[in-house]
C-alpha cells in the first residue's frame, strides 16, 4: 500500500539527492519574491499514476506551494490534457519540477502499459500481475502504479509468501533426500494456515507431484501454449494456475485464453518506458 509515509520518505530522499544545498540556479537567476503557476501537461495519451507523489515532491520543497490534481490515479487522459496545476514560489516550484516529474512520468508509464495488458485479457478470467522486478526503493510505487493501471500485485516481498522455485527444490530434495511432494509436505507442516504455498514447475511432469502436496499455486513457467492448456486441464482447480514467461502484449491474450487464473510479466515494471510529461510554467508576479 502507498502511504503517506512511504511516499515522504522516498521523495524527501530523493529532493535531497537532487538539490543536497538548493537549487544554484534558480537562486541565483530567479528573485526571491518571483510567483509562478505551471501545469502538468500530458505530451501523450496515458494512464495517470502518482498524483500523490507529484504533489508531495512539491508541497515537501516548499510548503508554500498548491497543488491541484485535475486527475485522479488510473483516469486515462489525452495529449495536451493538464493533469496537475501548481503555484508558489518560482524558485521552489523550479527546483521540485524534477523530481516531481521524474516520479510521475514513471508511474504514468506503468500505469499505462499495465492498461494495455489489462485490455488485451478483458473477457478472460485470468488476472494480470506484477513481479519484484521493481526499482529498489520505489517499489511501492511502481506496485501503486500497476493497480492504477488495472492490474494487480503479486507477493510484496520475500517475507509476504512461500514461493518456491527450481533453485529452491534443487537445494531442499537433495539436502532433505525426500521426494519433491515429501519434502514441500514438510515445509507446509510449518507454515501458518494464513500463508500462501506457491511454487513454480517448468515441465508437465512436475504438475502431479507438486499438487499431491497441496499447494496454493502452482506457477507453469514458459510453457507453451499447447503445455499451458495441458497444465490447466490437469490441475483441474486443484489450486490456482500462474502463467509466467515469454509475457508480452502480443502474446498475453493468447496466454489468458488457455485458462490460467493470474499472467505475472516482470515487463509491467523492468522495462517500461517513462510517459511524456511535461510542467509548463508561466511567471506572475504576487
Amino acid at each position: 500500500m502507498l502511504t503517506r509515509q512511504i511516499i515522504e520518505t522516498v521523495v524527501r530522499a530523493a529532493l535531497v539527492e537532487d538539490a543536497p544545498w538548493g537549487d544554484l540556479t534558480s537562486q541565483l537567476l530567479i528573485p526571491e519574491s518571483a510567483y509562478a503557476t505551471a501545469r502538468l501537461v500530458a505530451r501523450e495519451p496515458g494512464t495517470f499514476a502518482g498524483g500523490e507523489v507529484f504533489a508531495a515532491a512539491m508541497t515537501l520543497t516548499d510548503p508554500a506551494i498548491e497543488v491541484v490534481l485535475e486527475r485522479a490515479d488510473g483516469e486515462e487522459f489525452a495529449a495536451g490534457d493538464t493533469l496537475a496545476t501548481v503555484s508558489g514560489p518560482a524558485r521552489s516550484v523550479l527546483q521540485g519540477e524534477r523530481v516531481a516529474l521524474n516520479f510521475t512520468q514513471r508511474m504514468s508509464g506503468i500505469a499505462t502499459l499495465t492498461a494495455a495488458f489489462v485490455r488485451e485479457v478483458e473477457g478472460t478470467s485470468a488476472r494480470v500481475v506484477d513481479t519484484r522486478k521493481t526499482t529498489p526503493g520505489l517499489r511501492a510505487f511502481e506496485r501503486h502504479a500497476v493497480r492504477a493501471g488495472g492490474g494487480h500485485n503479486h507477493r510484496y516481498s520475500l517475507s509476504d509468501a512461500v514461493m518456491a522455485k527450481d533453485n529452491h527444490l534443487a537445494v531442499l530434495t537433495a539436502q532433505s533426500g525426500l521426494s519433491v511432494t515429501d519434502a514441500l509436505l514438510a515445509v507446509r507442516a510449518q507454515l501458518s494456515h494464513t500463508t500462501h504455498l506457491e511454487v513454480e514447475v517448468d515441465r508437465i511432469d512436475q504438475i502431479e507431484p507438486v499438487l499431491a502436496s497441496g499447494v496454493d499455486t502452482i506457477m507453469l513457467d514458459n510453457f507453451t501454449l499447447d503445455e499451458l492448456r495441458e497444465g490447466v486441464a490437469l490441475i483441474a482447480g486443484r489450486a490456482i494456475v500462474e502463467a509466467s514467461g515469454n509475457v508480452s502484449l502480443d502474446t498475453v491474450r493468447a496466454i489468458a485464453e488457455t485458462g490460467v487464473d493470474v499472467i505475472s510479466s516482470g515487463a509491467l515494471t523492468h522495462s517500461v518506458r517513462s510517459l511524456d510529461l511535461g510542467l509548463d510554467v508561466v511567471v506572475e508576479t504576487p
